[in-house]
Parts: structure tokens; C-alpha cells; sequence
């Protein structure tokens, strides 16, 4: 018998914001591999990992989110789990307290935006390695999950005042 321990990725906690954000929608996990620009074996097998832990689950035949546990990982476990990887100045797409919605109780910050490196950006900043290497495809057509995303960075990297605010945005939207 092969019994191994098993271990949330990046792209599982992608994969159940995704299903939080578009709660009104029934995905297949073949348009959510279009989406997210993963494969779909990808998908797969993030889904069962999120749906082991408890993150997701099927419900009459629909994928969703599991709101409160989702908060919950995200609120005590994902700065642990996800360590925030800070680096040098780039372009790139704003997130944490520089992205909506945070930017709006954050206005008279005078250190550099943390942004998502990609040469498509608008904003020059301090770069910070996004949870999986599509997020800044993936955000394009989803305003809905960027702003869960940047949410989560805030409290991957953000100070107490910045994680308890991002805490309680998260906790609207979940």
C-alpha cells in the first residue's frame, strides 16, 4: 500500500478562490483550466487536494467553495503555508494593500506598491512571487478573484493593520 502525506499547493487555494468568486457559475474543470491557464490534470488533481482538505467540495454535481473553511486556512494558515517571496523592483500588477480593495484604506503609503512581476504591468514596484505562475492571466477576465488574491497577499506579507482589514474583506467575499 502506498500511503503518502498529502500536501495543498499554490494552485489548490487558486483553484477555491476561483469557485468562491464565481459562486453563480457551474464549472467543468476543463473551462476551469482555461481560465486559470492550467491543464486540466492540473485542475484535477487540485481539486481532489482542495477537496481533501477540505477547502472544496461537489454538491449536486457543481463544484464549490467551502466558505468558512476557506476564511479559516486563509485567515491562520496561508502566511505558514504560502510564504510571501519579496524581490527586487519590476513591473508588474499591483496586489496587497497597493490593489483594490485595500488601496482605499491605504492611501498615504510612501513605500513601493507590491506588484506581481509581469512585463504587461503598469506599475512599477516591489515584486511579489504570486501563488501560482498564472494568477496574472488568470486575473484578466476576473476582477472578482484578483481581488481575492490581493486579499490573500495582504495577509501572506502584510503588517497587523493590513491583515486584519484584508481579513475582514475576505470575509465579505466568502
Amino acid at each position: 500500500m502506498n500511503l503518502k502525506q498529502p500536501v495543498l499547493k499554490p494552485q489548490d487555494l487558486l483553484i477555491a478562490l476561483k469557485l468562491s468568486a464565481n459562486r453563480e457559475r457551474v464549472f467543468t474543470f476543463n473551462q476551469l483550466a482555461r481560465e486559470l491557464n492550467m491543464s486540466d490534470s492540473e485542475i484535477h488533481a487540485g481539486f481532489l487536494r482542495a477537496e481533501k482538505s477540505r477547502l472544496i467540495t461537489r454538491r449536486n454535481g457543481r463544484m464549490e467553495s467551502i466558505g468558512p473553511a476557506l476564511k479559516e486556512f486563509i485567515e491562520h494558515g496561508v502566511k505558514y503555508a504560502f510564504p510571501s517571496v519579496i524581490g527586487a523592483m519590476q513591473r508588474g500588477v499591483s496586489t496587497g494593500v497597493s490593489a483594490q480593495p485595500l488601496n482605499q484604506f491605504f492611501t498615504n503609503s510612501n513605500e513601493a506598491p507590491l506588484v506581481w512581476p509581469t512585463p504587461d504591468g503598469n506599475t512599477r514596484g516591489q515584486s511579489l512571487l504570486p501563488l501560482h505562475h498564472s494568477v496574472t492571466n488568470s486575473i484578466q477576465t476576473d476582477s472578482k478573484l484578483y481581488e481575492l488574491l490581493t486579499l490573500v497577499d495582504a495577509i501572506r506579507c502584510g503588517a497587523a493593520r493590513e491583515r486584519e482589514i484584508a481579513i475582514i474583506e475576505i470575509g465579505k467575499r466568502l
